[in-house]
């Protein structure tokens, strides 16, 4: 199944990017908005449903690009999977 997340129209700078994907994904409490911290939780996703789980967010920082790339890449195996689209 696959479950669309859809980051905030607007959300372009690193910081308000990364509390717009946190919010769309529905991150736990303890995600703190950083770029690690966005890695780990796109790379576990357990509180989430099984499937496919597709991040829509039009970009605008690379440092949050690239680690939405580096998430997509390693989930691409499993229960739970990321991808993004721009």
């Amino acid at each position: 199944m696959i479950h669309r997340h859809v980051a905030r129209p607007g959300a372009r700078t690193k910081s308000a990017a990364l509390a717009a994907i946190g919010e769309a994904m529905e991150f736990p409490d303890y995600y703190g908005q950083n770029l690690d911290a966005l890695y780990d939780c796109l790379t576990d996703l357990s509180w989430l449903p099984e499937g496919e789980h597709v991040l829509v967010w039009t970009g605008g920082d690379a440092s949050v690009a690239a680690v939405l790339a580096d998430a997509e890449s390693a989930t691409a195996d499993g229960p739970r999977t990321f991808r993004w689209e721009r």
